[in-house]
């Protein structure tokens, strides 16, 4: 057997992606939580309300499909604000440039002075420049944080001025924030024009389980579930209503503009 010897490098290496791996684990096990919470309290509370197990089990799984949206809608509410961050980010870049800051040093005043959505990101891509002073590594870095095709083209507009020293970057970075905030207008306008349909949607699919809740209450609705037609009916109507939901939820979406330079989104 060849004995191989544990150096620095290879200690620091392990050390990384067992921080990795227990890091996801984690992430794991707390994204896991709400649903486990929402699912064990519907089913206790059906089953405390109409002594029916069909019931609960259908209400569970109903609170599941709730959870998910509720948690959606705020991952998409903080991709909105980052969205609507952009163009401060580059204002803020703009300032630093004509004081006389080098890219660096303006990107890295952003984890104080920038967008309070953005700072933990862009504090991380201070430390990470603080410690081996790659700035197109960096750069990358924020680009897979974000993940945008706005975030794409600032920070593929600052590593060329970086690389080849363009002197026409205030201009650009002038052009781009023009084009961020129409784009922004014009997607708030539509979205505002379009959330009747994501009110529907919600409205649709909660009135008849309301309904079936309060008649729930009576012992012949509990029986009339509790037989095998009664079960098929009760769980078909629960694929309908996630499968028009689902489809409604599609017809409100906005289209997300396509990444150039990091892949499509």
């Amino acid at each position: 057997m060849i004995a191989t010897r544990n150096t620095p490098e290879i200690v620091q290496l392990k050390d990384g992606l067992n921080q990795q791996r227990q890091s996801r684990g984690l992430k794991s096990v707390q994204s896991a939580i709400p649903y486990s919470l929402s699912c064990c309290g519907s089913f206790l509370l059906i089953f405390f309300l109409t002594a029916s197990l069909l019931l609960a089990s259908a209400f569970s799984l109903l609170a599941l499909a709730f959870t998910y949206v509720v948690l959606s809608g705020r991952k998409g509410k903080l991709e909105l604000e980052i969205a609507s961050s952009w163009p401060e980010v580059i204002d803020h870049l703009i300032s630093g440039i004509q004081s006389g800051m080098s890219l660096t040093e303006s990107l890295t005043e952003l984890s104080t002075r920038g967008p309070v959505v953005m700072r933990p990101i862009f504090a991380a891509f201070k430390r990470q420049v603080l410690e081996d002073g790659d700035f197109d590594r960096g750069i990358k870095f924020l680009a897979e944080r974000f993940g945008s095709h706005a975030a794409d083209q600032i920070f593929q507009a600052l590593l060329i001025s970086k690389s080849l020293g363009g002197s026409e970057l205030l201009s650009i970075l002038r052009t781009l924030g023009n084009f961020l905030r129409q784009d922004l207008a014009l997607r708030n306008e539509i979205a505002v024009k379009q959330s009747w349909i994501k009110n529907s949607a919600h409205l649709s699919s909660a009135a008849p389980w309301l309904l079936l809740l309060l008649l729930a209450m009576q012992p012949s609705t509990v029986t009339a579930f509790s037989t095998p037609t009664g079960a098929a009916i009760l769980f078909i109507g629960l694929a309908m209503t996630v499968l028009a939901y689902i489809w409604m939820t599609f017809l409100s979406k906005l289209p997300n503009v396509p990444r150039v330079f990091g892949g499509n989104s």
